[in-house]
């Protein structure tokens, strides 16, 4: 995006528009590589275009980015077999109370885990309606008109949307009380004591579990905590981190082999939802913290 005249004007101005289109498009995604390339297809749909025929650039981005999004979701759901990536949120692990870098801080403060996981069972059109509305408050006309649908129809798909992501857990909304309750639980679990996870834990929790043959869900307090005794053994060090903003740690077995990452949905003062990534080969594209000495 570099150049001279009305090409580096156009540049300079897409790139007022580009933190926006990145965070709708990381938004519909839940992948800031999918994200940045449906940011990048904009800019290159953009310099294909005589700019002077455009009235509202940033309108006519939010179109294309939404339009490409929607496409990828598509193509997501047309497979005859939806990929580990494809379940699996992108986790954003940042040092709890330490420095990160401003996109990575941005992103892991303003979509939390369980947020994206609601996101992943709309459909593209709901999706791209809760999004637009909900979160950046373009019109329901302007939204219509990108998805090919009616004002109304598309209220429809934004309140259709919107009930879903209202039956997802709502964290606590002071960080400090919910790595209060991560740090019990991790205490709990070192001390081998059964009814003090059990009491930590949400009656209903749920507890997903991401490795290369699938997703292991365990529902239910005891059944939780159980796995959770055994598997705390193996864990000889642990780091407090957060996991796109919400409490959780990473853990190295013997000789410093990562055995994990764990994202804990504190509400009410229990644990809700705990989602564990154990994947080596995904493990190893997160950018993961160095083990504590």
């Amino acid at each position: 995006m570099t150049g001279s005249g009305p090409h580096e004007a156009l540049a300079g101005a897409f790139q007022q528009q580009r933190e926006r289109l990145l965070a709708i498009a990381y938004r519909m995604l839940g992948s800031r590589v999918d994200a940045e390339d449906a940011v990048q297809e904009a800019w290159i749909r953009l310099a294909r275009q005589d700019a002077t025929a455009i009235g509202n650039l940033a309108g006519w981005l939010t179109t294309v980015v939404g339009r490409v999004c929607i496409d990828v979701l598509r193509s997501r759901t047309t497979r005859a077999e939806m990929s580990y990536d494809d379940r699996l949120p992108e986790l954003v692990v940042t040092v709890d109370g330490g420095a990160a870098p401003e996109d990575d801080a941005m992103l892991a403060e303003s979509v939390g885990l369980a947020l994206l996981v609601v996101l992943d069972t709309l459909t593209p059109t709901e999706r791209l309606a809760f999004v637009l509305h909900d979160m950046f408050a373009v019109p329901f006309a302007e939204i219509g008109q990108i998805i090919g649908r009616s004002t109304d129809a598309t209220k429809m798909l934004a309140s259709r949307a919107r009930r879903k992501v209202q039956g997802a857990p709502q964290p606590d909304q002071e960080p400090q009380r919910q790595r209060a309750v991560v740090d019990a639980f991790l205490a709990a679990a070192r001390n081998g004591d059964f009814e003090g996870l059990v009491r930590l834990l949400d009656p209903n929790v749920t507890w997903r579990t991401y490795h290369p043959q699938g997703v292991m869900t365990t529902v239910g307090a005891a059944e939780v905590a159980s796995p959770i005794l055994r598997g705390i053994r193996s864990m000889t060090s642990v780091l407090p981190v957060l996991v796109n903003g919400e409490p959780g740690f990473v853990a190295w077995g013997a000789k410093g082999k990562v055995l994990g990452v764990v994202a804990c949905t504190v509400v009410d003062g229990r644990i809700v939802e705990l989602l564990t990534v154990s994947d080596r080969k995904r493990l190893d594209t997160m950018g993961l913290p160095a083990r504590p000495e």
